[in-house]
């Protein structure tokens, strides 16, 4: 249905992209996009006869919008981004499958995770922003963290899993009892978990990794 609006981009020379019926248009001044937008909607009202979206339709920098879950950094060459709402809707599913109350161990949560990140990493890898990748990892582990140590639940049973994982007795013991002063988020910093559950060892338990796929 909107072959004839690619035709007439193409014919007024202007740089765009389009995916079924979300089209970014790009000008270089706010002035020449709001000319542009205005003469675009007359074309789709009044020679495609569509209605456009008026509240999903806007005059922005590139950086302030979206594509496919895709925008761009502010830099004398914009590099491609994971935009806010795509970010806003990983970790919204990530705690979903990291929730305390989910009824899964630490295993079994990075088994449900693995599927996840395995598909958005295929789709969002394609970005070239790796520090945003990286920063992702990071906050992924730490939930994982953090879902461990809530589930160990006693100080007995903290102190014997923190053995098991190689930490010696006196480390164990001493995050152990910084836990009656901070809760699992706080300790899931804490540089012995991280040693404990170390990138490693989910490495080894299958959490995919993200930063990689990065171009």
């Amino acid at each position: 249905m909107l072959d004839g609006l690619d035709k007439e981009l193409e014919r007024r020379g202007h740089c765009f992209v389009r995916y079924a019926d979300d089209c970014n248009i790009y000008v270089h001044s706010r002035r020449a996009g709001e000319r542009v937008m205005a003469s675009v909607e007359r074309f789709l009202t009044c020679r495609l006869k569509l209605k456009v979206n008026t509240a999903k339709s806007a005059v922005a920098c590139p950086e302030a919008r979206k594509f496919l879950g895709f925008s761009f950094t502010r830099e004398a060459e914009p590099r491609r981004r994971i935009a806010p709402q795509a970010l806003a809707r990983f970790t919204s599913r990530v705690r979903a499958l990291t929730r305390r109350t989910a009824g899964v161990n630490l295993h079994q949560a990075i088994d449900r995770l693995s599927i996840y990140l395995t598909g958005w990493r295929g789709y969002f890898g394609f970005c070239q922003t790796p520090e945003q990748l990286r920063n992702l990892e990071g906050w992924v582990r730490r939930r994982l963290r953090c879902l461990a140590w809530a589930q160990w639940r006693t100080g007995r049973r903290r102190y014997t899993v923190l053995r098991q994982y190689g930490i010696g007795p006196s480390l164990a013991a001493t995050t152990t009892v910084a836990a009656h002063r901070h809760g699992p988020w706080r300790l899931s910093r804490h540089p012995v978990l991280q040693a404990a559950l170390s990138n490693a060892f989910f490495a080894a338990s299958g959490l995919p990794t993200l930063a990689q796929a990065a171009a």
